[in-house]
C-alpha cells in the first residue's frame, strides 16, 4: 500500500483538513477500532453507533488520522458530510493514481471462489492484489483498494450488491477494465423482485467502465445469452455453448479431480484442478477467460488453476473418524444448494444432507425449499433440515419418494446433533450446507467434538 496525505485524500473526497495536518500520511483504512493498525485512517461510519465517538480510541491505538463527519480539534482529521461516500471517493482516487488494471467480478453465486481462481491465474504473471473475504460492498471494497501495494499491476475485485444502484456505485469506484458476470440466479430476489431485475442490477457494473473495456459473460446462462440491449463494451462469452469465444468441453469429475478442455483463438489446452463438482467449471472458465484477455500464457493459466485451493467453508471435503464431511456453510442459494447435493450424490457410501434454510428468497422461499427437497430425494439417502422452511424441504423429500424416517425437520440445532450422533456410521458422507445466517458450521463443529470424545482424540492427518 502507498502513503496518502490528508491533503490528497481531502481533494479526492471534497473534505476539510486543518492546515497543520495537511501533510499527515496514512497507510490503508479501517472502520473498526478493534482491528485498527498503526498508521491507518480510521473511518468513522454512522450506524447503530456514532463512529465519531470512537475517534479518540482509534488515535490512541495508533491511527494516523480520522475520516469523520464532525470537527476533531487537535486531531489529524478529514471532515466530510458523509464518511461512507467519502471513503468511496478516496478509494476511487487511489485506484486512478495506482493505474493498475482492474478486473471486477459479480454474479449471484460463486463470486468469491471465482475471484480466488482469477487471482491464482493472474499471480503466475502479474503482481496481483485481490479483495479479502467479505470485502465486496461499499465499505469493504474501498478499504481493499486502499490496502493494495504500490506496485500492484492487476487488482481483482469482488463486487456484491442486494439493491438497485449499489453495483453502479461500486463500478464508479473500481472503474473495471474487465467486468465479469459469473451467472444470474435468485440470490437477493427478495429485494430485486425478479430474475430480470437481478440481471439489471448486475449489469450496472458497466456504468464505471470505458466503452473500450471487456465484458465477460457466462454463455451457458440463458439470462446472459439474451441481453436486453447490446453493451458499448466488447462482449466475450465463455462456456460450453458453441457460440462462446472461449469454450470448454470434455468435462470429467472423478476422484477429487476436475478436468476439462479449453478452446480459444484456434488453440486447445487441458485444465486439471483438485476440486469436486462440475459447477466449478464455470468459475474456472472465468479465470481462463480473464487470463487470456490479459495475455497470460495457457501453460501458466493451467499452473494457476492446478494450484488453486478453495476458501475455508466453501465445499471443504475431509475425512475423520471413518466419516467423510463436506463443509459448505459459507452461504447458500438454490443454485449452490443444488450443486452441493450433486457433489454429495456422486460420492460413494451412505449420503446424509444436513441442510439449513436459504435466506433472502422472498416470495419464492416456499417453492425453492420444496424444490430442494425433491432434488435431495433423488440424490441422497437422508435429509436433516433446519430452520423455518425445514418442513417445506421435507415435504419435497417425501413427495420425491424418500422414506419418512429418513427425512426429518428440526427447529433446534441440538436436536440435529442428537440425531446425527444416533444414526451416523462409518462410511457415511455428510454434507453441511445452509445460508450463513443459519450457522450450520456450529452443528458440524459440535458433531466433530462428539466424535473426537467418542474416539479418544483427533485422528492422524485430520486438521
Amino acid at each position: 500500500m502507498s502513503k496518502i496525505t490528508l491533503r490528497q485524500a481531502a481533494q479526492w473526497c471534497g473534505g476539510q483538513v486543518e492546515k497543520q495536518f495537511e501533510d499527515v500520511e496514512f497507510l490503508g483504512a479501517n472502520n473498526d477500532t478493534r482491528l485498527i493498525r498503526p498508521g491507518q485512517l480510521f473511518v468513522a461510519l454512522q450506524g447503530a453507533r456514532d463512529g465519531n465517538d470512537f475517534v479518540p480510541e482509534a488515535m490512541a491505538k495508533g491511527a494516523a488520522a480520522a475520516l469523520c463527519s464532525r470537527p476533531m480539534h487537535g486531531i489529524p482529521a478529514i471532515v466530510v458530510q458523509d464518511t461512507r461516500v467519502a471513503l468511496g471517493k478516496i478509494a476511487a482516487g487511489e485506484r486512478q493514481r495506482l493505474g493498475m488494471k482492474v478486473v471486477g467480478i459479480t454474479g449471484s453465486v460463486g463470486k468469491s471462489t471465482t475471484k480466488e481462481m482469477v487471482a491464482a491465474v493472474l499471480e503466475t504473471t502479474f503482481r496481483t492484489a485481490k479483495t479479502p473475504v467479505n470485502h465486496n460492498n461499499d465499505i469493504g471494497m474501498p478499504m481493499a483498494i486502499l490496502a493494495m501495494p504500490e506496485d500492484t499491476e492487476v487488482a481483482v475485485l469482488e463486487m456484491g450488491m442486494n439493491h438497485f444502484r449499489e453495483m453502479a456505485y461500486l463500478s464508479q469506484i473500481a472503474r473495471p477494465d474487465i467486468a465479469v458476470i459469473v451467472n444470474i440466479g435468485t440470490a437477493h430476489i427478495e429485494f430485486l423482485g425478479t430474475v430480470a431485475g437481478i440481471r439489471q442490477a448486475k449489469m450496472e457494473i458497466l456504468e464505471g467502465m470505458e466503452p473500450g473495456g471487456k465484458l465477460l459473460l457466462n454463455g451457458d446462462d440463458v439470462m446472459l445469452r439474451h441481453l436486453d440491449r447490446k453493451p458499448q463494451q466488447e462482449l466475450v462469452y465463455f462456456g460450453s455453448d458453441d457460440g462462446c469465444q472461449i469454450q470448454c468441453a470434455q468435462v470429467c469429475n472423478a476422484e477429487g479431480k476436475l478436468c476439462f478442455q479449453v478452446t480459444a483463438g484456434g488453440e486447445t489446452f487441458p485444465v486439471e484442478m483438485p476440486l469436486e463438482g462440475r459447477h466449478f467449471v464455470s468459475d474456472a472458465m472465468v479465470a481462463v477467460a480473464v487470463g487470456l484477455e490479459l495475455g497470460v500464457l495457457p501453460a501458466r493459466i493451467c499452473q494457476g488453476l492446478h494450484s488453486f485451493r478453495n476458501l475455508s467453508g466453501r465445499q471443504e471435503i475431509f475425512e475423520a473418524y471413518g466419516l467423510t464431511f463436506i463443509k459448505d456453510c459459507y452461504n447458500a442459494g438454490p443454485e449452490s444448494m443444488v450443486a452441493a447435493l450433486h457433489v454429495l450424490g456422486d460420492r460413494k457410501g451412505r449420503k446424509v444432507a444436513v441442510l439449513g434454510d436459504m435466506l433472502e428468497l422472498g416470495d419464492r422461499a416456499a417453492a425453492e425449499h420444496y424444490r430442494i427437497g425433491r432434488i435431495a430425494a433423488e440424490r441422497v439417502d437422508w435429509v436433516l433440515a433446519y430452520g423455518p422452511n425445514a418442513e417445506r424441504v421435507i415435504g419435497g423429500c417425501l413427495t420425491g419418494g424418500m422414506p419418512e424416517n429418513r427425512a426429518l425437520a428440526f427447529t433446534d440445532q441440538t436436536a440435529i446433533l442428537c440425531e446425527l450422533q444416533r444414526m451416523a456410521r462409518p462410511g457415511d458422507v455428510i454434507l453441511f450446507k445452509g445460508s450463513r445466517g443459519m450457522h450450520m458450521e456450529k452443528v458440524l463443529e459440535d458433531f466433530l467434538k462428539y466424535e473426537k470424545d467418542l474416539n479418544g482424540g483427533t485422528p492422524q492427518g485430520f486438521v
